[in-house]
């Protein structure tokens, strides 16, 4: 695969104000990006652009829009909205492009640019190095005259048309009314939006990282840090807590008892719920590698397959589109709802966890651990350079761990897409066999790094 340049497993990323996450940058990929998207028709081409609460959002946007309307491209700002309202936005107002501001669940210190084609899904690997290619070449060519330069404005209604279009997935003859939520939006681009559409749909609504500062996102709070809506659900003797990151994308819930449970137990909970009335489809759920074994038996025992992928919900995604399945993600949280979405959307996932405790009319405790996690370990070996999977003691180590686990488990060896690591994976029934392969294989993985 040709190695990239600007762009990772889910668009460019890095330290706010150094390379590659610097204005210079965000303008080449708009004078880069909307030179790609531009057809030679006459029409008008439009982009729209969101981003999260980051201070450096301020920096990123600017740049981004200056690089767009250079080529001619008019340019449309969302303001703060969750990743997957750019994405519906895109699609809604029929724009050429979207592009979202946004570090994920990263400090406030990081930012990111991601990129979503006129379908709304995000861009392909091959769309990715057309962009790069003309990032670090041929930028003052086919430049907009000057009575064709990008007009730009904001949407003010943009928040407002993505809490319509969440409550319209929320099934109709159901309310939220005698519901107690608590509801985490990590000082992030859902700060608005999530408590909103939770309120509309009739819940008493808690809330918890609403007063973004621009230094605050993701700080003690949000899907990465649960225990502080863990907290306040057994303060507030709330129903149930929903913990959103700082783009909106993912999510994690807690029960009455502040119990949190992962990505897995929430696709388990949605899949079982829509298997029942016939409203899943593709036979199953598509997962990562990383997804617990525990998940893959409880679909099993109900007659449904996991299908896993690499890590990442584009992998995800693209295999969703590829099976016909309309429910897929990852254990960290990202759950996608195709019916609805074309990325990880944290809201309508919570939206339909909350349909199903509506229904159930059960505590949320009774429902939110729809089956007993396998042992699971991971462990993150860090490496100077070289290729420490290539070494045969490492793959003899591998050989024999897989011997050992003898189909009780799974074990999985990787090198990580974003940073310099090995990470090494292991789960299965037996919780001390597990903690030995993963320790062993590790001291193994060191040697041939050092």
């Amino acid at each position: 695969m040709t190695k990239r340049a600007y762009f990772g497993t889910d668009g460019i990323r890095g330290e706010a104000n150094r390379h590659p996450m610097t204005a210079e940058v965000a303008l080449r990929v708009g004078m880069a990006a909307g030179k790609v998207f531009m057809s030679q028709d006459e029409r008008r081409h439009l982009v729209v652009i969101g981003k999260d609460t980051r201070l450096s959002g301020y920096m990123i946007e600017p740049a981004l829009v200056a690089g767009f309307a250079s080529v001619g491209m008019d340019v449309r700002l969302l303001g703060p909205i969750p990743t997957p309202g750019v994405a519906m936005m895109t699609r809604s107002m029929r724009a050429d492009l979207g592009v979202m501001i946004s570090a994920s669940h990263n400090t406030y210190s990081d930012n990111g640019i991601k990129l979503f084609g006129p379908d709304g899904f995000k861009l392909s690997d091959a769309r990715e190095l057309e962009i790069e290619a003309l990032m670090d070449e041929g930028l003052q060519e086919r430049l907009a005259a000057p009575d064709a330069l990008g007009r730009v404005a904001r949407v003010d209604d943009a928040q407002a048309r993505y809490v319509e279009i969440a409550k319209a997935t929320f099934p109709r003859r159901l309310s939220l009314s005698g519901l107690r939520i608590v509801i985490d939006c990590a000082n992030g681009a859902a700060y608005k939006v999530a408590p909103t559409a939770l309120y509309e749909l009739g819940a008493e609504v808690m809330r918890l990282g609403v007063e973004p500062n621009g230094f605050n996102i993701n700080s003690e709070c949000g899907s990465t840090h649960p225990e502080a809506m863990a907290k306040m659900v057994k303060e507030y003797r709330a129903d149930i807590g929903i913990a959103l990151d700082g783009d909106a994308d993912r999510l994690v819930i807690c029960d009455e008892n502040g119990r949190v449970v992962d990505g897995d137990q929430i696709m388990a909970l949605i899949a079982a719920h829509w298997a029942q009335r016939d409203r899943l489809t593709g036979g199953g759920v598509v997962a990562t590698v990383m997804s617990n074994l525990g998940l893959e038996r409880f679909l099993g025992g109900k007659g449904l397959k996991l299908e896993r992928t690499a890590v990442g919900d584009r992998a995800v995604m693209m295999r969703m589109r590829e099976g016909g399945f309309n429910l897929g993600g990852e254990q960290s949280g990202h759950v996608i709802l195709s019916d609805f979405s074309t990325t990880g959307d944290g809201l309508l996932a919570a939206l339909q966890v909350l349909a199903v405790l509506k229904e159930a009319d059960k505590p949320m405790s009774a429902l939110a651990r729809q089956f007993e996690p396998v042992p699971q370990l991971l462990e993150n070996v860090r490496f100077g350079g070289g290729k420490p999977l290539e070494s045969e003691n490492v793959k003899g180590a591998i050989a024999l761990a897989e011997q050992r686990l003898n189909g009780s488990g799974r074990l999985l060896v990787r090198a990580s897409g974003t940073e310099p690591l090995i990470r090494i994976m292991a789960e299965g029934d037996d919780e001390k066999l597990i903690f030995e392969i993963v320790h062993e294989l590790a001291g193994v993985v060191r040697q041939a790094a050092a």
